[in-house]
């Protein structure tokens, strides 16, 4: 294999607005989170919705039609690449995050 391929396609419901934030000039970033759901089975033999939620930032002028377009509770389909990362807390404490950075998206809704 020549090339590793980091692609990823998520379809759910935006959990927030966006939070946009500006860079010097021309230079926007958008960042938001996305629930997905699926119905699983339990120990009990219950069938119950489990959610999980992933963090998106889109860049540029993908951030500028993230801005205008996407809402709170609006259901979005995204693709993009995962890129993982690392920060410090407020407390001191490092931690660990993984977004989807946003190539293009949809809005379903």
């Amino acid at each position: 294999m020549k090339e590793v391929i980091n692609k990823v396609q998520i379809g759910g419901n935006l959990g927030r607005d966006p939070e946009i934030r500006e860079f010097g000039t021309n230079k926007r970033m958008a960042r938001f989170s996305i629930a997905t759901s699926e119905f699983i089975t339990n120990a009990l033999g219950e069938r119950v919705q489990q959610v999980q939620w992933h963090n998106a930032v889109a860049w540029g002028k993908t951030a500028d039609m993230v801005a205008q377009s996407l809402t709170k509770g609006k259901q979005v389909l995204i693709n993009g690449k995962l890129s993982s990362r690392t920060y410090t807390a407020k407390d001191g404490t490092k931690k660990y995050a993984t977004d989807v950075v946003v190539s293009d998206f949809e809005v379903l809704s």
